[in-house]
């Protein structure tokens, strides 16, 4: 393998030169700037972690900024991004920079990886794009591009995939110029060598690439079958008092949406009607602390939010009050905390005149 390193190296940045998008993060060797690009990427595509980029950049411009901000100011800052874990790992590691390291970030691999929410591949990113040490990153566009230009068939994702792939990029990355190199392999598989109809005809490697040879492009990189989706049913309980107050709960526990707020949530294990939801004992408990006036429901077909592992198949219901409680805050204020997208685009539409 290690014999074409050099020719497969050479042309591909030769491409990359050529050919690559003006991204502000590639316009500086700053750790914070790059570490803060690769978490936002992380299972984001670049036009839409982009926009986040630059209002972090704009709202926090060192990392001591982002210390010493709210969390749920950066939660709110993050929201529409998904995987908010993401977000209360950025601020924990900003924390830890800014506070015991006195803001300088790592500066090799092993102690990038100690970082929380730092893994193998943005640890890579920044030693080789920050540090300019040889250190391969392997991402979804990594695996794609080297799965079909060698006619690797390993799962990418099993465990021996994941070792197979890592050293044969660490072959074959360019130790001269890693940073250029591995920007350069992750841009050919996002913009090229893409997942459904690659134009393999006019590609630089298509002389060479065993999967365009072989007719392989269609069934490499190979996959193993991914756990069934799982369906959950939401009813959120959207209260609405005389006095234009409602009630949000923050999510706690190790689920989705940590430290997210939301409308008190009664999950069921299918689809329900008005009758069924008054028969249950959690909302008779809820029901008990409120002068109930009316009850309807905002959206006959469930809306069906889609995560990663799970369908959230969600309806909304109106519950009407006569009077506050004391954990209520203003209809008007809702906007300004920090919830799930699918809280979002129900807020933004019901409670648009208030």
């Amino acid at each position: 393998m290690p014999k074409i390193a050099p020719f497969f190296s050479k042309k591909l940045i030769a491409w990359y030169i050529q050919n690559k998008r003006e991204l502000p993060w590639r316009n500086t060797l700053n750790p914070y700037h790059i570490w803060l690009s690769e978490i936002m990427l992380q299972q984001t595509r670049v036009l839409q972690g982009l926009p986040y980029f630059l209002k972090f950049v704009d709202a926090y411009p060192k990392i001591e900024d982002l210390a010493n901000a709210p969390e749920d100011e950066i939660l709110k800052l993050w929201q529409g991004l998904g995987y908010y874990s993401r977000a209360r790992n950025l601020h924990a590691t900003a924390k830890i920079v800014s506070e015991e390291m006195r803001g300088v970030f790592p500066n090799n691999y092993k102690d990038l990886l100690k970082l929380k929410g730092v893994g193998d591949y943005t640890a890579s990113a920044i030693a080789s794009i920050s540090f300019n040490q040889p250190e391969a990153v392997v991402d979804g566009n990594v695996y794609r591009v080297l799965s079909r230009y060698f006619g690797i068939s390993t799962p990418i994702n099993s465990t021996a995939g994941q070792k197979e792939f890592k050293q044969l990029a660490q072959q074959l990355i360019d130790k001269e110029q890693p940073g250029t190199f591995n920007q350069a392999i992750m841009e050919f598989g996002a913009r090229y060598c893409v997942p459904q109809n690659p134009d393999c005809e006019s590609c630089i490697f298509n002389d060479s690439c065993v999967a365009f040879q072989q007719k392989k492009v269609a069934v490499l990189p190979v996959k193993i079958k991914a756990k069934p989706v799982k369906k959950r049913f939401f009813n959120y309980l959207v209260v609405l008092s005389e006095n234009e107050r409602t009630i949000l709960q923050q999510r706690t526990g190790k689920g989705i949406w940590q430290k997210l707020y939301e409308f008190p949530l009664i999950e069921t294990s299918e689809d329900i009607n008005l009758s069924t939801l008054k028969k249950l004992s959690k909302f008779q408990t809820f029901s008990e602390k409120l002068n109930i006036e009316n009850i309807s429901l905002f959206n006959e077909k469930p809306v069906i939010h889609k995560l990663s592992h799970q369908h959230l198949n969600t309806r909304f219901w109106i519950i009407e009050t006569l009077e506050d409680k004391e954990n209520t805050v203003p209809i008007s204020e809702v906007k300004n905390y920090a919830v799930p997208v699918l809280i979002a685009d129900f807020v933004s539409e019901f409670f648009e005149n208030y």
